[in-house]
């Protein structure tokens, strides 16, 4: 079966999209399918990523027995004109706020509604897959999950990690902020995606500070199992955290990050800090060192990012529904 996903990256959109679509992509090379990607060269287009975990990478659409599309640009229009040279068209969405001609749509999201919301904005035989048992995640993720310790609240170990290209620096405002506390943490790791533009600036404080830097990886699982507690951004990386039971904050970078953040934050599963331009460094230093005090609140919330993540059926259901799909 031959695959081609459309998707992309770039210090705009970042980078979550070609992240999920590699497992994607590899759980499906794994099954015997011939994958590759449909990516524009933008900035920050992690296009060699993509081709150094083995994929082709091309410009132009090809015929294929399915098409993956996770792209906020793409709705019904560039579906329809591709219907002659593919199969079958599933697509990876988190917005609800298009038209789409699909046979699958899969949006991994707990928010409001999310069971209907689509209802009216894709065909009467598309396939949906909403809600967390539809959870993407890496086999590192499911790993560290069957092997997690119980977490107790205190906070020796902290992550931050605010997304592959931090378009409106949060990185660095936390940063800033633990250069103006007085708690020390024994162990700080800072990830960066290379399409962070402040990537060597960051680099250099981290040296400075003896904090651990950490540039486009793959054991963020690793690391997420490690930590105590994470700074992050809200999107795909909060489902992440959640994942492995790691308490964590959430900053609001991007519009289609709201609803997800706010309803994990009310479901008690991470702290929402709010829309990014309101945050500063004030905003993490208050957070840094109210830590301590807060030991149960980020048990419970361990706790509450476990269940909501959890899935009866065991993780990453959705391979089996689009194997299914291309068989039919």
């Amino acid at each position: 079966m031959k695959v081609i996903i459309r998707t992309d990256a770039s210090i705009e959109i970042g980078s979550g999209h070609v992240m999920r679509c590699l497992t994607i992509a590899g759980a499906l090379r794994e099954r015997g399918c011939h994958v590759l990607f449909m990516m524009n060269e933008l900035p920050g287009n992690l296009i060699g990523l993509v081709q150094s975990k083995g994929f082709e990478v091309v410009h132009d659409f090809q015929p294929a027995d399915l098409c993956i599309i996770d792209h906020y640009g793409i709705d019904e229009r560039w579906e329809q004109s591709i219907r002659p040279f593919v199969n079958k068209i599933a697509v990876i969405d988190d917005l609800a706020d298009r038209q789409h001609d699909c046979n699958l749509l899969l949006d991994q999201n707990t928010v409001p509604d999310f069971e209907a919301r689509y209802d009216i904005l894709v065909p009467s035989h598309c396939m949906k897959l909403l809600g967390p048992r539809y959870l993407i995640m890496r086999d590192e993720f499911v790993r560290e999950r069957q092997q997690m310790r119980e977490r107790d609240g205190t906070v020796g170990r902290l992550l931050i990690f605010m997304g592959g290209t931090d378009p409106t620096n949060e990185t660095l405002k936390v940063l800033r902020a633990l250069q103006k506390t007085n708690v020390t943490f024994p162990h700080i790791d800072v990830v960066v995606g290379a399409g962070n533009p402040s990537r060597i600036e960051i680099e250099k404080i981290c040296l400075h500070e003896g904090f651990h830097f950490h540039c486009q990886i793959d054991y963020m699982a690793s690391l997420m199992a490690q930590a105590d507690f994470a700074i992050g951004a809200g999107g795909s990386a909060t489902w992440e955290r959640c994942y492995v039971g790691l308490p964590s904050l959430s900053t609001i970078v991007a519009e289609n990050q709201i609803v997800a953040t706010e309803t994990a934050a009310s479901l008690g599963a991470v702290l929402n800090t709010g829309w990014h331009e309101k945050v500063t460094v004030e905003t993490y230093l208050q957070l840094l060192e109210a830590l301590s005090n807060r030991q149960k609140e980020l048990q419970e919330m361990s706790l509450n990012g476990l269940k909501l993540t959890g899935s009866p059926e065991g993780p990453n259901l959705w391979i089996k529904k689009i194997m299914e799909l291309m068989q039919e």
